[in-house]
């Protein structure tokens, strides 16, 4: 009799355990669908991905678009103000990413249909067979090789032997400064290139973890204002009318709403006109959705004009074969692709004109809401 209810008392908590784990199976897989949304081909975010709500009552429709806290990717987070504060026929919704990766993800999973992206990352994906577009560029200019500021590193060769930090293997960074090594007769195994999502580089370089880092801006400024860095050399420099990032579209969205993409790359054509000329209400309009410090961004975009720009953004044949020739000399991209299958500017307006934003109406970043 003992053994008996020995062993019910067993198969009951048995059953217990797998019920059990059968909820937290579910529960997970519940969680997962409400993050990720895969039934949302749109890419419309949730609330705590929307910084600003404007009084835009006459869109039509919205889009997600994907963007890393750089200044290569300003024009992200101006069209989202802009769409909501203006009259236009889409609403534009920036959904902040800390790195590359997780932005490759949630493009291949189309929880995002539209992003900004490291050019040479973007070839990759079409040579692996990803269907995306680049539309438009985000930026000339804006990235810098930032080495400790009491460092005795002058030159590139000094880096021979140490650690550099570049936001991806796929980045234009990492090309430039490979290109650079090549002006300098250096060997491709001199420098230790190690992959760090943008803002971790200048805590890393400051505890000593890395030697020097190559990113975009705001992270080199901020390196420089906090007393840890110093710029070693400019990518215009090295690499003139330098370009990081571009405005990524995926083919679906392009096939099936082209209205939607045409929003999109009229709005980030008009918020580079704009913020060309307005780079201290950028600063203050970008730093929420950034969640960054005005100060910062606004040192980037005001102390040297020259630092990065936001005209001349269509892309040209030109400008992409020069990254496509030395990502395959460098033998990260092994296909050569032509540009017409790499590049969409058919939705580049004939006029660009600056967006009507009302800097008077720009909220201050500590009224705006948060994420």
């Amino acid at each position: 009799m003992i053994i008996v209810l020995i062993k019910f008392d067993t198969i009951i908590m048995k059953l217990s355990i797998t019920h059990l784990i059968i909820g937290v199976i579910l529960v997970i897989t519940v969680l997962g669908l409400l993050r990720y949304r895969p039934w949302s081909r749109s890419g419309v975010i949730n609330a705590r991905d929307v910084i600003h709500e404007g009084s835009n009552k006459q869109a039509l429709r919205e889009l997600t678009v994907g963007f890393l806290p750089v200044t290569c990717h300003l024009t992200c987070p101006v069209t989202d103000y802009a769409s909501k504060t203006t009259q236009t026929n889409t609403n534009f919704n920036s959904r902040v990413f800390s790195d590359f990766p997780t932005v490759v993800s949630a493009l291949e999973a189309k929880q995002v249909q539209a992003t900004f992206m490291i050019v040479p990352l973007a070839m990759k994906l079409r040579e692996q067979g990803v269907p995306v577009k680049i539309c438009y560029l985000g930026h000339r200019d804006g990235s810098e090789i930032v080495v400790g500021k009491n460092s005795r590193i002058r030159s590139l060769v000094d880096l021979k032997g140490k650690k550099v930090a570049v936001p991806s293997l796929y980045s234009n960074q990492h090309f430039v400064i490979n290109k650079l090594m090549d002006d300098y007769g250096m060997k491709p195994g001199d420098i230790s290139f190690i992959v760090l999502p943008p803002p971790d580089m200048p805590t890393s370089l400051a505890a000593g973890a890395i030697d020097a880092y190559f990113v975009g801006e705001p992270f080199c400024a901020k390196a420089e204002l906090d007393g840890i860095g110093r710029v070693l050399y400019y990518a215009r420099d090295i690499w003139p009318n330098f370009i990081s990032c571009a405005l990524v579209v995926h083919e679906d969205l392009i096939r099936d709403n082209p209205e939607i993409v045409q929003d999109l790359v009229r709005g980030i054509a008009a918020s580079g006109e704009w913020a060309e000329t307005h780079r201290s209400e950028a600063a203050k309009l970008v730093s929420p959705y950034y969640r960054q410090d005005e100060k910062v961004l606004n040192y980037v975009l005001t102390a040297d004009p020259k630092r990065v720009s936001y005209v001349r953004l269509t892309p040209t044949d030109e400008d992409l074969q020069q990254i496509q020739d030395q990502g395959l000399k460098m033998g990260l991209l092994t296909k050569r692709i032509s540009m017409n299958e790499l590049i969409d500017r058919e939705f580049v307006p004939k006029k660009i004109t600056a967006a009507a934003i009302d800097a008077a109406k720009i909220p201050e970043p500590k009224s705006m809401k948060t994420q």
